[in-house]
């Protein structure tokens, strides 16, 4: 018997080593409903990332993390079985933002690829322009006006920035809004209360994607009031340095009793709609 146990374990901590590298073990499974629309937002710690699957059979990534989180985004969406990007939209050149783009663009077919007009001397961006010039495509460029879909049931509008130039790298961010027959969500990348303010058109919205990770900066009492969202995602890591979320904003929707999630807390949170309704997917 002494014997047995002496061969048997060997083999026990083998099968172990072997099971905790399955990756169905260790990596989670995308959730996936039978909705038209599903937006998810990915869990890439202090950075961003959504991935919007259009009722039009259409896929949208806006943003991709950081550096680091270019292998992760490019196997979530593998697992949720996209095979092309057809709108690719990096909403401001902050590392945080666009790190994993070029690893997207070198895994996937792309459609059209949205950046505002605005450059920043740093080896992340040039890596994402590197590889846009390697798969001989081009950047359109993301600005309040740009309609990138319109029809009765499904509406894609960039509505920020309004301006050339801004003092605040994060106000040039692309803010997309998706209206799916009576539902919307809104996507403000890092904008900040200036761009808020320049922003004329309608936001309302059931799904809010907070400015900046919940800072202070962004997301004025006057802006939340005119989005009127149901739920907002907050893509802000665990004890992460800037303290965001911060208690301002914490409050704000405290006080609005609006349900809220955090990459921190709740990791990847999956929305659904069927054009009259918006669910969290469980």
């Amino acid at each position: 018997m002494k014997k047995r146990v002496r061969f048997l374990l060997p083999v026990l901590v083998l099968l172990a080593i072997l099971a905790a590298e399955l990756p169905w073990e260790t990596k989670e499974v995308p959730k996936r409903t039978e909705a038209a629309m599903e937006v998810h937002f990915i869990d890439v710690g202090q950075a961003d990332c959504s991935l919007i699957l259009l009722p039009n059979d259409k896929t949208m990534l806006i943003d991709a993390g950081n550096n680091d989180d270019g292998e992760t985004v490019v196997d979530y969406l593998k697992a949720c079985g996209v095979e092309q990007i057809d709108y690719l939209i990096g909403t401001h050149p902050h590392e945080d933002h666009i790190g994993g783009l070029d690893d997207v663009i070198e895994s996937f077919p792309i459609g059209e690829i949205y950046m505002p007009k605005v450059q920043t001397n740093t080896k992340t961006f040039r890596d994402v322009l590197t590889a846009v010039k390697k798969k001989g495509l081009s950047v359109h460029s993301a600005k309040a006006g740009v309609v990138l879909s319109e029809s009765p049931e499904l509406s894609i509008t960039m509505l920020a920035p309004n301006k050339d130039v801004y003092v605040e790298m994060n106000d040039y961010s692309a803010v997309v809004r998706i209206t799916y027959q009576d539902t919307a969500f809104l996507f403000m990348g890092d904008a900040e209360k200036q761009s808020e303010n320049e922003i004329r058109e309608d936001v309302r919205a059931d799904v809010l994607k907070i400015g900046h990770h919940g800072s202070s900066t962004s997301t004025s009492e006057k802006f939340l009031r005119r989005v009127n969202p149901e739920y907002v995602f907050i893509p802000c890591g665990k004890d992460n340095d800037y303290g965001h979320p911060h208690r301002e904003i914490r409050n704000l929707l405290k006080q609005y009793d609006i349900t809220t999630y955090r990459a921190d807390a709740d990791g990847t949170v999956v929305f659904a709609s069927d054009g009259t309704t918006v669910w969290v997917v469980e």
